[in-house]
């Protein structure tokens, strides 16, 4: 374990180095206390720290809570430049920091760092300044951020941050100003009204949805759902004019209260395979999109798996040529197994669909969200992984290097950057023979798997060896991606929602699991449902 002395070393070792990005990231870090009271003494005594601030910035916000502390204290020096000032704040920002207000008026009566691109030559306060003051938690910079809304510089921010605070006085302001912008500017604005929460803007948004042009139509919509909490179905793989026209039809009456759940559309294809629909679904488990970081110019990028509000997974954003990765963010307060436990009884030993089937399971679809669903009865050869190293969110790294002949260009990905943070199951193998090259499967707990009851497991360990084959529920979606527009990949992702007990049966057997998989149509070209008709035919359930 490094001294202080050592640590100050190390540190000015790495701020020397060619590729000082990496030289601070391979820092020792056991000890992210000292590193950053290092960093704040050596960013403090320096005359030279001119060409390393930005670096030693960057490094305080990475070491986390070790490091907030320090940029607060370095943040409030009276005698900091205007470009040091700025990339402090940065940093606070995407630490989602609250500063005190007395320091956030300091910062703003002074001059900005000269050549900054964020003040745009419009605002006198960069748009970094307007989101630490959405994140301050004072209502008194209200007035002040709201004077910006008119601002082509900084309104998007301006109205995010009047979002975060909670200014609900500027609810009407924000939302009679939609007709006058666009783009990313209407999603921010849109966005504002979902985290001001207020029931004053569902007038403003319908009035507004009437009129509004087909590309702006999709941003009222998402912010009516969130305020109103009715979710109407729209028609399946709606697409441009067609699903404007159909938004605006689905609230053309102005009805904005929740009508119960209906199950409906329901088609058996196979003993295999099913469609149905949910409309005005509960959504109890659901995707949504996160609250927009303060420090990213997206509205709406983000995703999380919830379960009754509650983030369960970070599912990322629909970003095509990004890479899928999901990320434990919490356990629900009520396991998610209760809503499916009313299945149960079909489930013991399930080898068909059918529509009596899907009329009796009616009442737990309905906790489902609104859209259209594939029911898909699938017997899934599965292991257990507990070893980052083992899993295919890391080993397809070595896939895509083989695919480019450069086994280099992966070789040093940290395990840990792509594992989601928990024990799964995985397919033993890629699935080969599609289009795509490989299709990856994970099916992720929605309970802590060291809470199995090893003699539930047992039991039904028995069972599997006479010949039965219980099935777990599984809430899952299929998830094409072109990463980084060089790889093509697709993933068979899903939340267990009941069958913990089960599947770990069904692993340790070494015997595919029996898996009901419920899967949502998505948003890409062709929803899912080639992905689908892949996973049936290799594995469809053929008892």
């Amino acid at each position: 374990m490094p001294d202080h002395d050592t640590l100050q070393e190390q540190l000015r070792a790495a701020l020397d180095a060619d590729d000082l990005w990496t030289a601070l990231y391979s820092l020792n870090t056991d000890r992210p206390a000292a590193l950053a009271a290092a960093a704040e003494e050596l960013y403090r005594s320096d005359p030279d720290r001119d060409a390393f601030r930005p670096y030693l910035a960057s490094l305080l916000q990475d070491l986390g809570e070790a490091g907030d502390d320090v940029l607060v204290r370095l943040l409030a020096v009276p005698t900091l430049s205007p470009r040091d000032r700025q990339d402090l704040l940065w940093a606070t920002v995407v630490r989602r920091l609250r500063l005190p207000a007395a320091l956030l008026r300091s910062c703003s009566e002074q001059p900005p760092a000269p050549g900054d691109d964020e003040t745009n030559g419009h605002s006198p306060l960069t748009p970094t300044l307007i989101d630490a003051m959405g994140l301050s938690g004072d209502p008194s910079f209200a007035p002040r951020l709201g004077a910006f809304l008119d601002d082509p510089a900084v309104r998007r921010r301006a109205a995010l941050a009047l979002g975060r605070l909670g200014a609900r006085e500027w609810t009407a302001p924000i939302a009679s100003r939609l007709s006058a912008v666009t783009g990313l500017e209407h999603t921010a604005f849109a966005v504002a009204l979902e985290l001001l929460d207020d029931p004053v803007a569902v007038p403003y948004l319908l009035r507004w949805l009437a009129e509004s042009g087909e590309e702006r139509v999709h941003d009222v919509h998402l912010a009516l759902v969130r305020l109103t909490g009715r979710d109407p179905l729209l028609p399946e793989g709606a697409r441009g004019a067609v699903y404007a026209s159909a938004v605006r039809a689905a609230w053309a009456e102005g009805r904005t209260e929740r009508a119960p759940a209906v199950v409906r559309d329901v088609v058996v294809e196979s003993d295999a395979l099913a469609r149905f629909s949910v409309d005005e679904g509960a959504g109890r488990i659901r995707i949504v999109f996160d609250p927009p970081s303060p420090s990213s110019g997206w509205p709406r990028w983000n995703r999380s798996l919830t379960f009754d509000g509650k983030p369960l997974y970070g599912v990322g954003s629909l970003c095509d040529t990004c890479e899928l990765g999901l990320t434990l963010l919490d356990w629900p307060d009520e396991a998610a197994a209760r809503i499916a436990a009313r299945m149960r009884g079909r489930l013991a030993d399930l080898d068909r669909l059918d529509t009596a089937l899907l009329a009796e399971w009616t009442p737990v679809l309905g906790e489902l969200e609104t859209g259209h669903y594939r029911a898909v009865l699938l017997d899934l050869p599965l292991e257990e992984v507990t070893e980052p190293a083992r899993s295919w969110w890391h080993r397809r790294a070595a896939a895509r290097a083989e695919e480019d002949g450069d086994e280099t260009e992966y070789a040093g990905s940290p395990v840990e950057d792509s594992w989601p943070g928990v024990a799964h199951l995985q397919l033993t193998a890629p699935v080969a023979g599609g289009r795509l090259p490989r299709t990856y499967g994970a099916l992720l707990p929605s309970q802590p798997p060291e809470a199995l009851d090893p003699a539930t497991v047992a039991r039904h360990a028995a069972a599997i060896a006479e010949g039965k084959r219980p099935a777990a529920v599984v809430l899952g979606w299929i998830d094409d991606r072109y990463v980084r527009a060089e790889h093509e990949e697709r993933w068979l992702v899903g939340a267990v929602l009941d069958g913990h007990h089960r599947l770990a049966a069904y692993a340790a057997a070494g015997v595919p699991a029996r898996v009901l998989l419920l899967a949502r149509e998505g948003e890409g070209a062709d929803s899912g449902t080639e992905g689908l008709a892949e996973m049936v035919a290799a594995y469809a359930c053929r008892a």
